[in-house]
Parts: C-alpha cells; sequence; structure tokens
C-alpha cells in the first residue's frame, strides 16, 4: 500500500506507457492487502456514488465493501427528482457496528468517501476512520468532500465546518472541484487555485497530495479544463518536507455531466497504488480515462439526440477497456509550476 507519495518527476525503470502496453498486468494483478470502505451515494438507475467508484475498483483487482449514504432510484438531475432513502448518523452506526462485530473494519487498507449529506453522519464518517486506523495505521483516505459546484450548494453550509474541523485533519488525498476547493469561495484563475492549494496545506499538514480536479481556463479564445495538483515530498536526509505544484491541461468537452467526481476520485485511488504513489503517472492515466469515458458518453447523447437525463449517464461500462489502458496517455499535457 502506498500512503506516501513519490518524487514525480522520476523516471522509473518501468514506466506507466510501458505497464499499459498489456492489459492483463492489471487484470491479473493481485491485490490481496487492499480492501476499500466507499461510503457514499447510490442510484439504481444511472453511474453517480457508489455507481462509479465501486467497479472501476474492482476492475483494477480492489475489494470494496460499500455503505450508501443515499440510495436513490436515479440522481437529483432528472425531470421529476428522485426517491429513495438516506442514510442517518444512527444508521450508519448501526452497519458499522455490524462489521465491528464480525471484525471486518479490521481490513480496510483504504477508505473512500464522497457524498455525505447530513452533519452528524459526516461526523461519524470521521470516527469510522479514526476506529479503523487503530488497526491499519498506514490506512490510505481519500476524500472528495463534496459540497456543490458552480456556485451552488447540494449540502446544507454547516457541512464546510465539519470537513474543515474533523474530515480534513484525517485526510491524505483531498479531490474537490475548485468550488470545494476554498469552501465555496470564488476560484476563478489559477493563482486563486495555488493560493487556495497552499492555504490547506498550510492548516492540514497531513495532506500529501490535494486535486483541484477541474478549473475552466480560456487560454487565446479556447476553452480547455485545468487540473491543478500539488503533493508534498519527504526528506529522509534531513527530515524535512517540501511541496510541488502541477498543472495538467484537458479537452474542454461542452455537455452536462454527472457522476464525474465519483469517478475520477475512485480512478485516481486504483492508479495511486498501480504507480506506487506517482502523482503525475496517476493523474495523467485518470484524466486520459476520464476524458475517453467523457468523450464517449457526449457522443452516445449526440446519437440519441438526447433530451431526457439517461440518455447523458456516464457510458462506464463501454468504456471499460478505456479504464485499463487509458488511451493517449502521453499527450496530457502538464508541467510543474512554481
Amino acid at each position: 500500500m502506498s500512503s506516501s507519495p513519490k518524487n514525480s518527476s522520476n523516471n522509473n525503470q518501468n514506466s506507466l506507457s510501458q505497464r499499459l502496453n498489456e492489459v492483463n498486468y492489471i487484470i491479473k494483478k493481485e491485490r490481496p492487502e487492499c480492501r476499500v470502505l466507499s461510503i457514499q451515494s447510490h442510484v439504481v438507475h444511472g453511474y453517480v456514488g457508489n455507481k462509479c467508484a465501486v467497479f472501476p475498483l474492482q476492475l483494477f483487482g480492489f475489494e470494496v465493501d460499500s455503505i450508501n449514504s443515499v440510495h436513490f432510484s436515479n440522481h437529483t438531475q432528472y425531470e421529476k427528482g428522485a426517491r429513495g432513502q438516506r442514510l442517518n448518523a444512527t444508521d450508519l452506526e448501526e452497519i458499522f457496528e455490524g462489521l465491528c462485530d464480525n471484525k471486518l473494519e479490521r481490513e480496510y487498507s483504504h477508505i473512500l468517501t464522497g457524498y455525505c449529506g447530513e452533519p452528524t453522519f459526516l461526523q461519524k464518517v470521521a470516527g469510522i476512520v479514526k476506529h479503523c486506523r487503530q488497526y491499519k495505521p498506514d490506512l490510505l483516505y481519500v476524500c472528495d468532500p463534496v459540497l456543490g459546484d458552480n456556485g451552488n450548494y447540494y449540502v446544507p453550509k454547516e457541512l464546510c465546518t465539519i470537513y474543515k474541523k474533523e474530515i480534513l485533519p484525517l485526510a491524505n488525498i483531498i479531490t474537490p472541484n475548485a468550488f470545494e476547493l476554498s469552501g465555496g469561495m470564488p476560484v476563478k484563475t489559477e493563482e486563486d487555485c495555488l493560493k487556495a492549494i497552499k492555504k490547506l496545506h498550510l492548516n492540514f499538514p497531513n495532506l500529501n497530495s490535494i486535486i483541484c480536479t477541474s478549473l475552466l481556463v480560456n487560454s487565446e479564445g479556447k476553452d480547455f479544463l485545468a487540473c491543478f495538483a500539488s503533493e508534498r515530498i519527504f526528506s529522509d536526509k534531513d527530515q524535512s518536507n517540501f511541496l510541488h505544484f502541477y498543472r495538467f491541461e484537458m479537452s474542454y468537452i461542452d455537455s452536462i455531466f454527472t457522476g464525474t467526481g465519483d469517478l475520477f476520485s475512485a480512478l485516481f485511488l486504483a492508479w495511486w497504488e498501480e504507480t506506487e504513489g506517482n502523482l503525475c503517472d496517476t493523474l495523467k492515466a485518470t484524466i486520459s480515462s476520464m476524458q475517453a469515458v467523457l468523450r464517449r458518453t457526449a457522443e452516445y447523447s449526440k446519437l440519441k439526440e438526447a433530451k431526457t437525463v439517461s440518455k447523458r449517464e456516464l457510458r462506464l461500462l463501454d468504456s471499460r477497456m478505456d479504464l485499463l489502458q487509458p488511451p493517449n496517455i502521453n499527450e496530457i499535457v502538464f508541467k510543474e509550476i512554481e
């Protein structure tokens, strides 16, 4: 298990591109030490939350146990909304105590969290992370701090405080979008983004990496998406640490998608292990696969002349080979900044 990042500028003997030549390398790989507890939303129809996260992780050979923060018929962007149930903190505690009764919680090497829409539920998640680390102190916690997007909150604003006080001090890696990066404050430029990332690293020295998954940028009249990432590199020589910052560029696909953040964080976790903690290789693979899924989804929705949300669900199963073998990985543009 890789809980500490490696310097991404190092050229490994077995480069990522070489290993991707054979999909069987990943399919046949056994990961007996890797079991993920994934706590996020679930839908019967479509792909968001655990429906986005579990399949890719299993495809990479991870055992995945999922707890659904909500169990809805579909995601909430459908014309008629969604129906279903929400777990509260008591429900979550009951489920987790069942795992503890059978000592199953001692097996988790990773925890992945996404949408947790109720304050006391989120507080209980913090307790779960602490409990599991009693048995595996090097447990890797990847947190997608779902708050909202495009200036709108999906959750009660008080969750911002809980994330800052109880969740972020426990996380190793976080994958917010631009809105979530600064707790709902405007992030419009690269300067804004880096400022917010540095502030988080200052306030939470436990964070190894921060990934701002998407910021719309216009350069020379052309829109593209930028992903900004940081990693804390530790020096064994003098026990010091310092930060590296990177910018990744990707095409802007003009369509409406749901579940992209959930898929991103799951793929990131999978490739983080596969690359043994090499941040740049992890992000190149993750972004390449994400672009393939989104292009296929956009093409499908146009083919179907999609007027209904159901035709814009992520084409996840159709893209399974692109998850294992990201296409055009060497065309991902990235550079170290600052």
